[in-house]
């Protein structure tokens, strides 16, 4: 499939539901690093973690999880959220989750996985016919970019 032809009806179903489900669970983890844990609590965690520059790391990560969530429920900028929140997962698996192996249970990367799998499908197939991205940005950005 290229930029230029749109996907199948059944296909833009597929990239509906698959927007909804992942853009939920990112809106809930960036929600709950805002709203739950609060951002100081989440600075706080990160530089427990030994994240790199953890009051910028935390407040970025936070706001790309719920902002982009939204956009991918919305299927708005999708191909550019995409690629942020995977390259959020990616970090994540590398600096948090991979010491602690495969299962989620013990820490593991398997859920961060899946969601930057996810993203970055999205950011390479881009939203489908079901979005805002193609009722409102068709023609008129570059199509990298949704």
């Amino acid at each position: 499939m290229t930029n230029t032809s749109a996907p199948s009806a059944a296909a833009s179903l597929g990239l509906l539901v698959l927007r909804v489900v992942v853009g939920a669970i990112f809106i809930a983890h960036g929600a709950q690093k805002i709203f739950v844990f609060t951002l100081p609590g989440t600075i706080e965690s990160f530089t427990a973690m030994g994240v790199p520059l953890p009051a910028i790391a935390a407040t970025v990560v936070a706001f790309v999880e719920f902002g982009g969530g939204i956009l991918l429920v919305l299927g708005f900028f999708t191909r550019l959220v995409g690629i942020l929140l995977a390259i959020n997962m990616v970090v994540a698996l590398v600096l948090v989750h991979l010491p602690a192996g495969l299962w989620v249970g013990n820490g593991g990367y398997e859920f961060v996985a899946v969601l930057g799998a996810a993203a970055l499908a999205l950011a390479l197939i881009g939203a489908g016919r079901l979005s805002l991205d193609r009722a409102l940005l068709r023609g008129r950005v570059p199509a990298w970019l949704t």
